[in-house]
């Protein structure tokens, strides 16, 4: 005998938190599109998806707006209860950028010197870092550019990255009135060295996608160019083999002098013209989901979330306090410092001048609009 006897309601519960309020298509926002997962051939599967999130602000390098943090939350939380969504790729529009972090324009003019508004923003970060890293389907960070500061952190919140080997990858925070505290930090020392980790925060230098592989922090690097004939070209501004140059071994590091000056001059001409290619890039992807969509969903995601959650216990010990004193922050370096990048087509330099500032720190100068005006650029003359 069945179990017809016993009552029961038919239909499907809505599980969504969100409606579409936080997404749309102009730029700045946030895409959110649900596409067909495809079989290896190429075939669409019906009835199964795969979620789109997509950072769409590339005339400001896809760099996140307090609406935008939200439309990303949006994105993982319904995805995430989704039945129909069995991964979620996280990407950037056009060749240049994933994410360079919190969109600087906003920082500088609204949120400096506002300590309790920043407040709540970090707490909206805090929110869009949780929504991945709690995101009940396996993330794919889609590198299709640079990957730099925050959108550095929100990337090494992903479980898996795929990158274009154009992408840079990389912190700002210190060099422009922040610290790398919404990830990195607590992220970067469980996957390399504590010497790595630290230099990596600290430094501000840009690595190549080629140097994050060979540090083992993302999975994959492919070309998005081709040549005159057709033929794929890796990153000709980077070193792609491996040897030994003045007792170091060389890989991934940035070329120097005229070979890197035209090795430049070439990939940028090729982005103007948008002669670049994702086709690799988007079949490494769709390989990486097609593995996932052939494994049980209720293992695949236990095994998932015991490895996320040992970057997720770091990063739950401080991101409160670290909220705080980002907000805390605003009302000093942060101005300065945002405030310098920001106004830099006025200026002509994106940093404040570092050795005056510790000089006037040195003599014990009070922190005022007269201290900032002394270290902060100077409007040219047009």
């Amino acid at each position: 005998m069945g179990l017809d006897w016993m009552p029961r309601e038919h239909g499907k519960k809505d599980h969504n938190r969100f409606g579409s309020e936080h997404w749309g298509t102009e730029a700045p926002c946030v895409v959110f599109e649900k596409k067909p997962l495809k079989d290896p051939k190429g075939n669409a599967i019906p009835g199964i998806n795969v979620a789109w999130i997509r950072l769409n602000n590339p005339a400001q390098y896809n760099s996140y707006t307090t609406e935008m943090v939200k439309g990303v939350i949006a994105g993982f939380e319904n995805s995430s209860t989704d039945r129909e969504v069995v991964a979620v790729v996280f990407t950037g529009t056009g060749p240049n950028a994933f994410c360079t972090g919190g969109n600087t324009k906003e920082y500088s003019e609204y949120y400096s010197m506002r300590p309790e508004e920043y407040g709540a923003y970090m707490e909206l970060f805090n929110n869009m870092v949780d929504s991945i890293l709690m995101c009940k389907k396996p993330v794919i960070c889609r590198v299709n550019g640079m990957r730099v500061a925050g959108g550095q952190e929100i990337g090494l919140a992903c479980d898996i990255a795929i990158s274009s080997d154009l992408a840079i990858y990389g912190q700002a925070g210190p060099r422009h009135g922040s610290a790398p505290v919404g990830g990195a930090s607590d992220f970067l020392p469980w996957f390399l060295t504590a010497e790595d980790a630290m230099w990596n925060c600290i430094s501000c230098e840009m690595w190549s996608a080629y140097k994050m592989k060979a540090k083992n922090l993302i999975s994959k690097v492919v070309p998005v160019l081709k040549d005159e004939k057709g033929n794929w070209v890796r990153n000709p501004q980077v070193y792609t083999d491996t040897f030994v140059k003045d007792g170091e071994i060389i890989y991934g590091e940035y070329k120097s002098g005229e070979e890197l000056k035209q090795a430049r001059s070439w990939v940028n001409d090729k982005l103007k013209k948008n002669e670049y290619d994702f086709s690799l890039l988007d079949a490494e992807v769709d390989k990486v989901v097609w593995t996932f969509a052939n494994l049980f969903p209720g293992c695949l995601i236990m095994s998932i979330d015991g490895i996320r959650n040992k970057k997720k216990f770091f990063w739950d010990q401080i991101k409160n306090p670290n909220r705080h004193w980002l907000a805390a922050n605003m009302m000093g370096e942060a101005f300065m410092g945002f405030g310098a990048f920001n106004t830099k087509k006025i200026t002509s330099v994106d940093t404040i001048d570092f050795i005056k500032y510790r000089q006037l720190v040195a003599e014990g100068t009070l922190v005022d609009e007269a201290f900032m005006e002394q270290v902060l650029g100077k409007p040219q003359a047009k």
